[in-house]
């Protein structure tokens, strides 16, 4: 298993991944937001490779005026959902993330589909909109502490 930075070549595996996680965990509207995303993003984002192929992405990004970093566009392939790929991608990020100077926390934005997995690896729910996503989708923000000693 390797973790690189995305680099222009990888979006067409990258919207692949998007498209296999529609429509119960992305709607199909938000595809052109993860596009333009990819395109211009300046934060850290990195696609994860197993067994030759990109089968995960994600990143985050350090908002300013606060210790808070926020956790972008995570998603592993459908079909491997449940292997272990998404915690390790998970805590690659939170990893990273800590790293950076002065963030304590992180947070997210995720589906009412994928806040366990969320609450399993240590956030907790904030707040939930009904359908803030799209019908029959909602958003769900969660937080994190990264560091509890000093």
């Amino acid at each position: 298993m390797e973790v690189r930075p995305y680099s222009e070549g990888d979006l067409a595996a990258c919207l692949a991944l998007f498209d296999s996680n529609v429509p119960d965990f992305f709607h199909a509207s938000e595809r052109a937001g993860f596009a333009a995303f990819l395109a211009g993003n300046g934060w850290p984002y990195v696609v994860m490779e197993h067994e030759g192929g990109i089968v995960g992405c994600g990143g985050w990004a350090p908002e300013e005026g606060d210790a808070l970093v926020s956790l972008t566009w995570g998603m592993v392939r459908r079909d491997l959902h449940g292997s272990g790929l998404g915690r390790f991608l998970l805590l690659y990020r939170l990893r990273e993330a800590a790293k950076v100077p002065g963030v304590e926390r992180a947070r997210l934005s995720t589906s009412q589909h994928t806040a366990p997995f969320f609450q399993k690896q240590g956030f907790r729910l904030t707040e939930t909109v009904k359908d803030g996503y799209a019908t029959g989708l909602d958003r769900v923000e969660m937080v994190m502490k990264l560091k509890v000693c000093p």
